[in-house]
């Protein structure tokens, strides 16, 4: 990651929050005791910030100098809010295709589905605000660029956007090796969301309650599953297939 994307200390931290920047994640020493580190809590709070505490020898693998307690990264994206992109999306005629990726964590996996899905045509990728890979220098590249020209919604609660997307009209579809049926077979044309998870858990088992409709992709092989990255690909231009 880029020096520029990560700033050191209690009070740059603070500024950066107030003068607007979009804040990815912000790491905390435990038992940090600093007289405006109230100032910055609050501040955590009002913006929704993702942010976790720490043992102080991980802050100093990060950075072998005075990092004052707080490591906070700078997001190369800008989060929107899902209410205004559906909007958005319906207002301009268009069929919404949505992604969920549910807690992928590897950095390479995360760049590689951006890219597809800006070439595929995807409206918005939502992510939690824990549990998934930082937005990071290494991510826009790792994405070739494609993390930048596409919206992102950071999700406090998963749940709780999965119903919203629901009541807004569009189906719901996860994707795991235990699916119901083939892709293929799946009604991708209409307003959909596509559910993602990771390599290690797949979709978490909360939101395969909420899905309209979950799939599988054929294997023929005796690998028991595909990257998610390959795997998030061909569901996605299956969808776009369909769609014409």
């Amino acid at each position: 990651m880029k020096n520029e994307t990560i700033i050191y200390g209690l009070w740059p931290a603070i500024e950066a929050i107030k003068s607007g920047k979009e804040i990815e994640k912000i790491l905390i020493q435990k038992g940090l005791k600093n007289e405006r580190f109230h100032e910055l809590r609050e501040l955590i709070n009002t913006h929704s910030i993702p942010y976790q505490y720490v043992p102080v020898e991980k802050l100093q693998r990060i950075r072998n100098q005075n990092h004052q307690g707080i490591i906070c990264y700078i997001s190369p994206i800008t989060y929107q809010p899902i209410d205004n992109i559906i909007q958005g999306i319906f207002e301009s005629g268009e069929i919404p295709l949505i992604l969920i990726l549910d807690k992928i964590t590897d950095v390479r996996n995360i760049g590689a589905i951006c890219r597809t899905a800006e070439c595929a045509g995807v409206h918005v990728i939502i992510l939690p605000d824990r549990g998934s890979a930082l937005m990071s220098a290494d991510a826009v590249k790792a994405s070739a660029g494609a993390l930048l020209k596409i919206h992102f919604h950071r999700s406090k609660n998963l749940k709780t956007t999965i119903e919203y997307l629901k009541n807004s009209g569009l189906k719901i579809i996860a994707a795991t090796e235990k699916g119901e049926v083939s892709h293929y077979n799946a009604d991708l044309k209409g307003p959909v969301v596509i559910i993602m998870g990771s390599e290690e858990t797949g979709v978490s088992g909360e939101y395969l309650k909420m899905t309209d409709q979950i799939v599988k992709i054929p294997l023929l092989g005796e690998i028991e599953s595909l990257n998610v990255s390959v795997a998030t690909g061909i569901l996605l231009y299956e969808a776009l297939r369909q769609r014409g």
